[in-house]
Formats: C-alpha cells, sequence, structure tokens
C-alpha cells in the first residue's frame, strides 16, 4: 500500500471492471449507494484517445455525508466518496482513494466522522495485503 498526500494506492487482485465489480456488491450488502461509474477509457475513445483501463466509481450515503457536508460545506468537495481502478501498463491493477484521516485533516472533522468516510477494511478483499 502507498499512501501519500491524502491518497492511499493499492494493488487490486483483479482486472479494472472486476475490481469495482467486486467493490460494488461489497458495498450494496452494506446499503451503500452508488451515484456514478465513470468508465474513462470508454470515455476517451469516444474522442479518439487512447487510455488504459481506467474506471471511478462515485459512492456514499446521504445518512453519513449530509450530516457531515452541513456541519463542513467544504466536504462536499470529496463527498460522496471515490474510488478510482487503473492501470498504466495493462498489467497491474491499482485502486486509488482519499485517505480518510487526510479528509479529517483537510476539513477537521471529528475522529467519529472520519471513521465513517474509512473503507479502507472493505477494499481488504479485493487487494493485496
Amino acid at each position: 500500500m502507498e499512501k501519500s498526500n491524502g491518497v492511499i494506492t493499492r494493488q487490486s487482485l483483479y482486472s479494472v471492471k472486476e475490481s469495482l465489480d467486486k467493490f460494488q456488491e461489497l458495498l450494496a450488502a452494506k446499503n451503500v449507494h452508488v451515484f456514478a461509474r465513470i468508465d474513462q477509457q470508454a470515455e476517451a475513445r469516444k474522442v479518439g484517445l487512447d487510455l488504459s483501463p481506467t474506471e471511478l466509481l462515485i459512492f456514499g450515503n446521504p445518512l453519513a455525508g449530509t450530516p457531515v457536508m452541513q456541519v463542513y460545506p467544504l466536504a462536499a468537495l470529496d463527498l460522496p466518496l471515490k474510488l478510482l481502478a487503473w492501470t498504466h501498463d495493462n498489467a497491474t491493477v491499482w485502486l486509488t482513494y482519499n485517505d480518510a484521516a487526510w479528509l479529517g485533516e483537510r476539513y477537521g472533522l471529528p475522529p467519529d466522522v472520519v471513521k465513517t468516510l474509512n473503507f479502507s477494511p472493505l477494499l481488504d478483499k479485493i487487494t493485496k495485503q
């Protein structure tokens, strides 16, 4: 696991598509809403550009996120949460996301709120340890 500038990157055990498919299943089991899934490679192709497999998942729980934004409106810049699945060499797949502790520091969130933003344990099921 690599961590820098508030961003965590972990190696996935699956392809870009499979990684997000599996993560979506884990989110559904926890009743977490998926707002959007953007296939950035497909969007690049539409305009005649090449991009390695890259997909962005935007997800969250309004019951958890809304109270945060009510008290800390600028947190809406980072909420809902996002998970980027990507590969640069078409071999190794990476999952990158904002560190919950960093979000806490950025917005001055109390520890109990930071805990609700931490989805790293869910990723343990689909990443190398």
